[in-house]
């Protein structure tokens, strides 16, 4: 019988490599994005093998809209300090809505995981989803 995995021993990118058996110095070569996009890039890249680890084998079934499936969610408000920010597409006015719902990587079969991916590993997600 497989033990238990306790998800809160990812605290780093680097945990989570271990536990996958990556060499956490071996990054995708973004030499050739020229667009000021290697750094998110390189950031999604490692929030894809923190997922994987803290899921441990669990991936979403998208055909599946019984199975419930978690993600940390973000409000960013604009200060001085880092203005502008990002959150849910959504527009809606009087009759008419439009939505945007995509199916992600990044997602948890709990709430608890969510949680703490999005406590432990905010910089990461500011670095992915900010321009800065």
């Amino acid at each position: 019988m497989k033990a238990k995995f306790d998800f809160k021993s990812i605290k780093t990118y680097e945990d989570a490599c271990k536990k996958e058996g990556i060499n956490p110095l071996q990054l995708p070569d973004m030499s050739m994005i020229d667009l000021g996009m290697g750094k998110a890039l390189i950031t999604a890249y490692k929030l894809f093998v923190i997922f994987k680890a803290i899921n441990d084998g669990w991936e979403p079934n998208w055909d599946n809209a019984r199975e419930y499936k978690y993600f940390p969610w973000f409000y960013v408000a604009a200060d001085a300090a880092r203005p502008g920010g990002f959150g849910f597409s959504d527009s809606d006015y009087a009759y008419w809505c439009a939505n945007t719902y995509c199916g992600s990587r990044l997602c948890t079969d709990t709430s608890e995981k969510a949680m703490y991916i999005a406590s432990t590993f905010k910089d990461l997600y500011i670095d992915f989803f900010l321009i800065q």
